[in-house]
């Protein structure tokens, strides 16, 4: 089927790719760094291993590997892309932006790249958005959606509230127009700007105890997360825009085959399902391995959801994704069946 501006056609996720680093931090490992143990680790958050990123690997080389994954995944080439697109908020630098540095790594020409920063762990929905609407726009016809972040780099050595969650990682959502009707549907999205500070980088000098400047690989700047304010509001809010987001969609809970959170906490997404009224075989979690990788949290669980043979066509999955903002994103994917894929390799 040739497309043309009037085609009326779906966005599908032709496929997930996924990279990271090779680096496992255990809980044991973090009990020689950080005033923690493994039990508070694992009762409190459900964590038991994380990847932390090499000295000279940054966001552009894990987002680069993960967009040739998914390629590799889908069988096309990286050249026949259209359009490639970065949610971050670690790029390699202030510009180019990331997306440019993913495509250079990745020997992509000719086609034009940016970012969307929608504050880190949000990006798994805010940035799949975007790209959809790029591909449903006729204009795009592959979209790559990488989500890419160091957030380990940003660290305060001595901090352990941030040190035992978050790991680093990257994913690639690869785009293409499916028939009507199958694929990404409407994004829900949402931002509560009176919770500006509860998980923000912070612009500040510090000091080591012997007074000698403390400094992250981004200088001057730091990862603060208030965790107990970022559950509270999980908690209260989440359940109800799962609900208001499947109404909006016209189905019911029930409808739901598989609901996939933003990876922030393996216990409280349990919580999460609970006042949802799901049960719990209907999620899917990395954390416990990956940790927190912001932005790639939901499609690397995605990714390994798929391998893992949990999802076939027709399903209904539910992505949802928040964090910094706090901004919260939701869609349901009515999950694409190889045929109804209007692109050849």
């Amino acid at each position: 089927m040739e497309l043309t501006e009037h085609t009326a056609h779906g966005v599908g996720i032709r496929s997930v790719g996924g990279r990271v680093p090779d680096r496992i931090v255990t809980n044991a490992d973090l009990e020689q760094m950080l005033d923690t143990t493994d039990e508070w680790i694992s009762k409190n958050i459900g964590i038991r291993e994380r990847r932390w990123s090499a000295s000279g690997e940054w966001t552009s080389d894990l987002g680069a590997a993960a967009l040739l994954d998914a390629c590799d995944r889908a069988a096309v080439s990286p050249d026949s892309l259209d359009l490639v697109i970065c949610g971050t908020y670690t790029p390699d630098h202030m510009i180019p932006a990331a997306a440019v540095g993913i495509m250079r790594k990745a020997g992509i020409q000719g086609v034009p790249g940016f970012d969307v920063n929608s504050g880190g762990c949000p990006g798994g929905v805010f940035a799949l958005d975007v790209g959809a609407k790029f591909v449903k726009s006729g204009d795009y016809r592959r979209v790559a959606v990488v989500l890419s972040d160091v957030n380990t780099k940003l660290f305060d050595p001595e901090d352990r509230t941030v040190g035992v969650i978050f790991g680093d990682g990257a994913a690639c959502y690869l785009l293409e127009p499916t028939v009507s009707g199958t694929g990404v549907g409407s994004a829900l999205l949402s931002s509560d700007p009176s919770s500006y500070h509860t998980a923000y980088v912070k612009r500040e000098l510090r000091t080591w105890a012997d007074g000698s400047p403390k400094q992250s690989a981004f200088g001057d700047n730091f990862s603060y997360m208030h965790g107990r304010s970022v559950r509270d509001f999980a908690l209260e809010h989440i359940p109800g825009f799962v609900g208001q987001l499947v109404k909006a969609e016209g189905l019911t809970l029930e409808d739901i085959d598989l609901i996939i959170f933003h990876q922030a906490n393996y216990h409280m997404i349990h919580a999460l399902m609970e006042k949802v009224g799901l049960p719990a075989e209907r999620t899917f979690t990395t954390v416990e391995r990956y940790g927190n990788t912001s932005g790639a949290g939901v499609p690397l669980a995605l990714r390994d959801a798929l391998d893992a043979g949990r999802i076939k066509p027709g399903d209904n999955v539910v992505l949802i994704s928040f964090g910094a903002g706090m901004s919260h994103g939701g869609t349901v994917v009515r999950w694409t069946a190889p045929d109804d894929f209007l692109l050849g390799a």
